[in-house]
């Protein structure tokens, strides 16, 4: 007896130190679900687990045939309910949406605390390591590496005085920026003409650079530029 309950708080402990490690990093990083969601996450992932591998020693009065376990049916029901709580951290902040590294980070911990919770230290551990890694290391891997920003443009002309769509094209990809995806509309009665459109770059100021030239043209009454993103 003495040695299952050793064996039980050994598992909870480490589900405990596996939700810390992942939760301190999403913590540094300001995300909302952190240290001690990560670590709720994983802990209950571990305990369910823990019951459904032992459901046989605490039905031991209980005849065989009468008992039908299936602890990967725990693990489906978990995985589901994390599903839900991985879903309220996701947020749209105007065209970006933000939280699906924190929804996949509580995922994979508590895929984590469900391995612990089955007795697999050493998968338990190299997740761990491997979830820290790609939550620290890939974030500077991003950093480096040559990828595509996107961000909405919004430009508002007088009518009678606007520029043509293939002068501002040309305005805008002296930056060098592409647009993409032009919609056109008359405001307020036809006294304005608004362009509308996705714009994408190698670099972020770009779009800086755009926004501090689109504010010298005489032309332009008014203009919006937002970056578009996931995080």
């Amino acid at each position: 007896m003495e040695s299952n309950v050793i064996s039980i708080l050994g598992h909870l402990c480490g589900a405990v130190l596996a939700g810390a490690l992942i939760g301190l990093e999403r913590t540094y990083n300001g995300r909302p679900a952190g240290f001690r969601t990560h670590v709720l996450v994983c802990t209950a992932s571990s305990l369910l687990m823990l019951l459904s591998t032992r459901e046989a020693a605490l039905l031991s009065g209980v005849p065989l045939d009468a008992i039908r376990i299936d602890p990967a049916r725990m693990a489906q029901g978990i995985m589901t309910g994390i599903g839900f709580l991985g879903a309220g951290v996701i947020m749209k902040d105007g065209l970006s949406v933000r939280g699906l590294t924190t929804a996949a980070s509580i995922w994979i911990t508590a895929a984590i605390g469900i391995i612990i919770g089955a007795g697999f230290y050493l998968p338990a551990a190299a997740a761990t390591l491997l979830t820290l890694m790609t939550l620290s290391l890939f974030r500077w891997l991003e950093r480096i590496a040559p990828t595509l920003v996107f961000a909405r443009l919004m430009v508002r002309f007088a009518r009678g005085d606007s520029l043509t769509e293939d002068a501002l094209h040309a305005f805008i990809e002296q930056q060098p920026i592409h647009p993409t995806q032009v919609a056109y509309r008359l405001a307020e009665g036809g006294k304005y003409i608004e362009y509308e459109m996705t714009i994408q770059s190698r670099h972020a100021a770009d779009f800086r650079r755009l926004a501090e030239r689109l504010g010298t043209l005489t032309q332009v009454l008014d203009y919006s530029l937002t970056p578009t993103g996931e995080k």
